[in-house]
């Protein structure tokens, strides 16, 4: 329910015209398609919709409470985006290095566009221009073309620095046979936006890009040399689906995920994951519970350590598991999103802002 009536042909008129609407406020108004589920800013480059399948929010919150999801073109929830969607448009074209001359013809600080990058996709320019230049090359491989096919498409002069960059990260030489690459995404949420990776079947990684980006990049490695699967950004059917899904939960509209999940751990650390999925929407366990449920009631640290391990935010509830003393205990996306999220699903004793 919106407090004043909006204007929704002078929305769509000033969205098709991409001219700012002068008589809102600066941080909207946002035009929702219904048949996308998607919401944007004024000034948007995708395609006008039509006027019918349209709504206008004066707030992205409003928004996203009526079970819309952010535009990955214009990110609505975020800041000017100018300097991420400049960078990417250099590696999109296939720029080999994303340098500091590249950048300032784009007329672009370099040190601001790293700064921004890294704190906005959670992984920095350079690494996702490896991963863009090396899932070319798994593509290529996939589709029976050679090593040296493949070598070119990711823009490596010297066959051996591509043979080392591609065992880097895949953790086997490019002539052994692998699966196509894991598909690597991003969606705004009301506390930041998230990193998605998948295939059309599951979904292997989500988390929030505030988390310390050592982690992600960590996590990155160990997907693609356990699965033997470079990691390229684009969309797939599970990363469309689990975005869809995170935001129908913050828009409270979803409690239970029902995204096919490949957690990538130890037995052990399975074993904790799928426990923490008993836990039900509301409620918390400390820690010694977890560690009963699973069998290891002396095992405290050991279950604590898997639980930070969880690299399915949201979709494995860790944030469910707090201190015994009634304190959140520790979440590898910050505290204050902790304390938030307990707070989204009505957790007891959970609801007072005091606790970020």
């Amino acid at each position: 329910v919106m407090s004043a009536p909006l204007d929704l042909p002078a929305i769509h008129a000033a969205f098709a015209a991409r001219e700012p609407v002068a008589s809102l406020p600066s941080g909207g108004p946002f035009l929702a398609v219904r048949t996308t589920g998607v919401f944007c800013r004024i000034g948007c480059p995708a395609r006008t919709p039509k006027l019918e399948n349209c709504e206008a929010f004066a707030d992205a919150r409003a928004a996203l409470n009526a079970g819309y999801r952010a535009c990955q073109r214009c990110h609505p929830l975020g800041p000017d985006n100018r300097v991420i969607r400049a960078v990417v448009r250099l590696v999109e074209g296939r720029e080999a290095r994303v340098t500091e001359e590249a950048l300032r013809r784009a007329g672009i600080d370099p040190d601001t566009a790293r700064r921004r990058f890294q704190e906005r996709l959670g992984i920095s320019a350079m690494e996702y221009v490896r991963l863009r230049a090396l899932g070319r090359a798994a593509n290529t491989l996939s589709a029976g073309g050679s090593v040296t096919d493949a070598q070119l498409d990711a823009d490596y002069d010297s066959p051996s620095g591509f043979r080392a960059a591609y065992a880097q990260v895949l953790g086997a030489a490019p002539s052994r046979p692998h699966l196509p690459p894991l598909s690597v995404d991003w969606c705004d949420t009301p506390l930041g936006r998230m990193i998605l990776v998948g295939d059309d079947a599951t979904l292997y990684l989500i988390e929030f890009t505030g988390s310390p980006s050592l982690r992600l990049t960590r996590q990155f490695a160990r997907l693609a040399k356990l699965h033997r699967r470079p990691l390229l950004p684009g969309k797939s059917a599970a990363t469309r689906m689990a975005a869809e899904q995170v935001a129908e939960y913050f828009a409270g509209n979803r409690r239970d995920f029902t995204v096919p999940l490949e957690p990538t751990g130890t037995d052990f650390q399975k074993t904790v994951w799928a426990a923490l999925q008993t836990i039900p929407y509301g409620q918390t366990w400390s820690y010694a519970q977890l560690a009963r449920a699973i069998g290891r009631d002396s095992a405290h640290r050991a279950v604590a350590s898997a639980n930070g391990s969880n690299g399915l935010a949201l979709l494995i509830p860790c944030h469910r598991v707090v201190a015994s003393g009634g304190g959140l205990g520790g979440y590898a996306g910050g505290l204050p999103r902790k304390a938030a999220l307990l707070r989204l699903e009505g957790a007891p004793g959970f609801s007072d802002d005091a606790l970020i």
